[in-house]
């Protein structure tokens, strides 16, 4: 496709300084200006994606472990709701039938009403989570369910989107490459198209509620 545009604006292959160029800036890429939301401890993070979570429109709650992570999803959808989850290892294991819920694993489907994920990251700076397409985490649970439940370790809240970018850069290894999507998520989806109206769920969830693992800082509490 790049080459198409490049033969449409009539120009040929680059030359070796821009080539060269480019290639050094794509090996050690450097990062933006970061805005002062994306700096602080742990603890600091922690309490500014919550509160950034919470200003979207996400609900959220903190959990000791991964075992209680059914019930909490229970709470939210209702005992006996029929839920999708995604089969991220950290996820498929749990007692899902144990929490009163009819769970069952892979890409959501059309009519699922509760679908579960796993985030690789959260953003202090704006309250984004960071999901990544795969397998173990299929993209459409991100888009059609009507609640989305999102799992993430709290050791996973970073301060920038810069930072959560050299992280996924960092798992790159010889013959593996970025996720296919990489999807940012900031509060339930949302739209003001409609006479500056604003409406929850026009393109996607219209509830987004985040289960924070091991945050053993108060900031959820705290909020």
């Amino acid at each position: 496709m790049l080459d198409a545009i490049r033969r449409g604006l009539g120009r040929g292959p680059l030359e070796a300084q821009p080539a060269a160029s480019l290639a050094a800036r794509l090996a050690a890429p450097t990062p933006n200006r970061l805005p002062a939301a994306s700096r602080g401890d742990r603890a600091t993070l922690l309490r500014r994606f919550v509160a950034k979570l919470r200003r979207v429109d996400a609900s959220v709650e903190a959990l000791a472990a991964y075992d209680a992570v059914p019930a909490a999803v229970a709470v939210q959808a209702g005992p006996g709701t029929p839920v999708r989850v995604a089969p991220h290892p950290s996820l498929a294991g749990l007692d899902w039938a144990g929490a009163g819920l009819a769970a069952t694993l892979g890409p959501a489907r059309d009519g699922d009403a509760v679908g579960v994920s796993h985030a690789v990251a959260g953003v202090a700076e704006s309250g984004t989570l960071v999901l990544c397409s795969g397998a173990e985490s299929p993209t459409t649970l991100n888009f059609l369910p009507d609640l989305h439940l999102v799992v993430l370790d709290a050791d996973a809240v970073t301060g920038s989107y810069e930072a959560v970018w050299a992280a996924l850069r960092g798992t790159v290894t010889d013959g593996r490459f970025l996720p296919r999507t990489v999807n940012w998520i900031t509060g339930p989806s949302r739209t003001a198209d409609i006479e500056q109206t604003l409406y929850l769920g026009i393109h996607g969830p219209r509830r987004l509620h985040v289960l924070l693992v091991g945050d053993d800082s108060g900031a959820v509490a705290g909020g």
